[in-house]
């Protein structure tokens, strides 16, 4: 483990124009920047499938971001805007509440909250209509109200705006609805994208099948957390973010044929599978252990000597099996930082991440420390960073 946990370790100059702004038009055009074993190559995105080690299982992250920024007008003129954060009641599960029909409790970041006292919003789309209403002012949580017979997710869809990440500094525009989604996205609940799964197409996903390298899918709703800073100087005192994980039997057989050779696409992704692990750990030593993992787990709990992801995705099925359990639901705080052992991916797709952000903790634990070398790579050739940047091939 390093023996200085100084966050400003983390820092590097990023010029505001490598910052991209916007997409490319053609999502496989970006460019990829490949690193194995200290060796940097340039290629562009559509190169993907030959890149990969063959005989890999690309694991994909198949949240679908929902439209959470709802905007209210007051009778008096003011704007509010409610950002959906989480749900509440009557469940905090993400997945059950987009099926809802009616009404849903959610915690919600309230913009202009000084301008609304009391009383309820109204937003009106066509012929459907959104009520707002405090259930608890103080606690931020917001009673909401729709028309009968539509979904949640159906509600947003229509009456929501994309939740572009802050570091942009502009509003959604019509071409981010369908940009900030990866073309595989499947599974309403994320209110920011997985966005290393941005740059795949419909030709480069059928180029990988053809080239004989299996997917699975997996689900983590990525929450507004993931944008958090890292403000305190000793990084692991970090305040980690929960996200909601959902899986299917399925996604875990398939990881288990092909776990030795396993390509992560994004952190989300790998979070998924780390905290699989560690789940796994957790029931080789209670059976009836809940799927939380808490963001100093790994660094305290004691596994069996030899213990592989095998062992805990054999564990893991095995309780599914037991409870007749088709669709594991799971929390995470995972918080991947340098010393922490990666125990699943061999490799990984990344865009190029903020300085000081628990991101780029994550890639400087995958890569051991490499992460500067990468980044002064990338801003030398003029990669474009963030969100709607380009990407990377990170392989152990």
């Amino acid at each position: 483990m390093p023996n200085d946990f100084n966050i400003e370790q983390y820092n590097y100059t990023l010029p505001e124009d490598k910052i991209a702004k916007y997409p490319l038009l053609q999502r496989d055009l970006s460019k990829l920047l490949r690193w194995e074993g200290g060796h940097i190559s340039h290629h562009t995105f559509s190169d993907a499938p030959h890149l990969i080690p063959e005989k890999s299982l690309l694991v994909f992250n198949d949240t679908r971001v929902i439209a959470a920024r709802l905007l209210f007008a007051k009778s008096t003129g003011a704007q509010i805007e409610l950002f959906l954060l989480h749900p509440e009641l009557p469940t905090r599960d993400i997945s059950e509440a987009m099926r809802l029909e009616n009404e849903a409790v959610w915690l919600c970041l309230v913009g202009n909250k000084k301008r609304w006292k009391e009383g309820q919003l109204m937003l009106t789309v066509g012929k459907h209509s959104v009520k707002a209403s405090y259930h608890d002012r103080e606690a931020n949580l917001i009673k909401l109200e729709w028309t009968a017979g539509i979904t949640f997710a159906e509600i947003v869809n229509l009456a929501g705006k994309t939740p572009l990440p802050p570091y942009l500094k502009r509003k959604a525009e019509a071409e981010d609805t369908t940009r900030y989604q990866t073309v595989y996205s499947k599974n309403h609940g994320a209110v920011a994208a997985p966005t290393a799964g941005l740059h795949f197409t419909e030709p480069v996903l059928a180029q990988l099948a053809r080239r004989g390298i299996a997917s699975a899918y997996l689900t983590l709703h990525v929450s507004a957390g993931t944008f958090k800073p890292v403000e305190s100087e000793d990084y692991r005192n970090h305040d980690m973010h929960c996200e909601q994980i959902v899986i299917h039997q399925t996604s875990l057989e398939n990881l288990l044929n092909h776990q030795k050779r396993i390509v992560a696409v994004g952190t989300t992704s790998l979070r998924i599978l780390e905290s699989l692990f560690w789940y796994g750990a957790m029931l080789s030593q209670n059976p009836q252990a809940h799927f939380f993992i808490d963001q100093d787990l790994p660094y305290h709990m004691e596994t069996n000597e030899g213990f592989a992801f095998s062992d805990a995705l054999h564990l893991i099925l095995a309780r599914m099996k037991a409870e007749n359990i088709r669709e594991l639901h799971g929390e995470t705080e995972i918080f991947i930082y340098p010393g922490y052992k990666i125990r699943t991916a061999t490799g990984l797709f990344t865009n190029f991440h903020l300085p000081k952000s628990t991101l780029l903790l994550l890639v400087s634990a995958f890569t051991d420390g490499a992460w500067k070398g990468i980044y002064h790579e990338a801003i030398a050739n003029d990669y474009r960073f963030l969100s709607y940047g380009d990407s990377s091939l990170l392989i152990r």
